[in-house]
């Protein structure tokens, strides 16, 4: 092994351990939520996971953005297959190792799909570049995205069309040196190929100076590309899968009942039960009603937190927001993720801060202006659910700190005192039947 080959060996496991450490972190982030049973109806997540995140089905409902994404997606994932032998060869000094390992038929079709797919990820970065840029559609220059939002997501497609350009510059100078040599050409370069005039000017030690160059930009780039992630809201490249796997499958505004009001309410209505027992299981002690702070969601909620690729379709869709109301749904799990992310770095240095989601983050004007009708969720392309939170939220202020809107209380008062939202006695609730 040669110099090279060590350095290459020290970067790649720097990377691949930096990595780790940071994603443990997110997980023991996402870990600090309550618990919640989503591992029921095993094969309809699966269908659901596949479905949505593999299949990418919600994301063609914008025909044009969901296009565009697939290209992305697939050459993601196709185009990433070279990095086994650029390893390979990192390591070994090794110089386009499968070509040794696989027919050569195959390693030339598998490069030409390469490059085909390099240059549509290179289109289509361009095109979503301009469609925030120079287009400026309104999702992406809400009140909530801010410098680094806009920034981040420029910096994701900036880093692409890179990665794609040394790939296949590094295809093209390696193809003009193969002729030089006046050996079999290794490789089908169907895109690099057109590049070949922008190279004619240079020897064959500025060629390979190239080749080398961009070999290290790519795999290097590769590389920070993959920590960039954690810290980017393209952590729904991991994210995704298991979101939509533990996403809720029940029907849209079927609402969960908390299991302690449930308990209570069976209670009062049984004859035969003693109101003043002791429970005698621990998991009974009643806890705080909703959410205060981000630790006070559960895990899912948190994952979908983290989930989040900020397109706004939520925001876009939800009627309040519409109508020039205060809340964001996208707004709600940006929040929740710059919290949990706070609460989790407090507790590893052992420090605590007097903030919370609640008042710090998000406001209960925002929380109300939700009208509950399902709308984020439903346009969420991964199947995120920013209104499970606004309604945990809603909870802790009218259960716990009684500070619901008038409008509200006045209803709770009807209902207590009437038994309808009414304000007419108990007596006159059914004369509507007669009207």
């Amino acid at each position: 092994m040669e110099l090279s080959n060590y350095i290459f060996l020290f970067v790649f496991l720097f990377s691949i351990l930096f990595f780790i450490r940071n994603l443990r972190r997110i997980i023991s982030n996402i870990n600090l939520g309550r618990n919640i049973n989503r591992h029921d109806r095993p094969i309809d997540r699966w269908k659901n996971m596949l479905r949505v995140a593999l299949g990418q089905s919600k994301m063609i409902r914008r025909p044009i953005a969901g296009f565009l994404h697939i290209i992305i997606y697939i050459g993601f994932v196709i185009i990433n297959i070279e990095m086994i032998e650029i390893i390979i060869d990192g390591l070994t000094g090794s110089h386009r190792a499968l070509s040794y390992i696989i027919p050569l038929n195959l390693y030339n079709f598998l490069i030409a799909s390469f490059e085909i797919l390099a240059f549509l990820v290179l289109f289509a970065c361009i095109i979503f570049l301009t469609r925030r840029n120079v287009v400026k559609l309104k999702r992406f220059w809400s009140k909530e995205m801010t410098a680094w939002p806009k920034t981040d997501a420029n910096l994701i497609l900036i880093f692409e069309i890179l990665l794609m350009l040394a790939f296949l510059f590094m295809d093209a100078s390696d193809m003009m040196i193969q002729i030089n040599d006046n050996k079999k050409i290794v490789g089908s370069f169907p895109v690099s190929q057109f590049l070949t005039p922008l190279l004619s000017n240079l020897d064959i030690s500025q060629l390979h100076f190239l080749e080398r160059f961009c070999w290290w930009f790519h795999i290097l780039g590769v590389l920070a590309f993959m920590n960039y992630v954690l810290i980017s809201k393209h952590l729904h490249i991991f994210f995704a899968f298991p979101s939509t796997y533990y996403a809720n499958l029940n029907p849209l505004g079927q609402f969960s009942n908390l299991d302690s009001v449930t308990k209570e309410v069976k209670l009062m209505m049984d004859p035969n039960a003693d109101p003043y027992a002791v429970p005698t299981n621990n998991t009974e002690v009643s806890q705080s009603f909703g959410a205060k702070d981000a630790d006070d969601l559960n895990w899912v909620q948190l994952l979908n937190a983290y989930s989040c690729t900020e397109c706004g379709r939520c925001t876009s869709n939800c009627p309040a927001n519409q109508t020039g109301k205060l809340l964001s749904p996208r707004k709600i799990l940006m929040d929740t993720r710059a919290r949990i992310s706070e609460i989790g770095s407090n507790k590893r240095k052992g420090v605590e801060d007097d903030k919370s989601l609640l008042g710090d983050y998000i406001t209960s004007e925002e929380l109300w202006a939700c009208t509950s009708c399902n709308a984020c969720t439903d346009s969420c392309p991964i199947e995120l659910d920013p209104l499970s939170i606004i309604l945990d939220m809603r909870r802790y202020l009218v259960m716990e700190k009684s500070a619901a809107p008038t409008e509200l209380n006045m209803m709770f008062t009807n209902v207590e005192n009437n038994g309808a939202p009414w304000q007419f006695s108990a007596a006159d609730r059914l004369n509507w039947k007669n009207e």
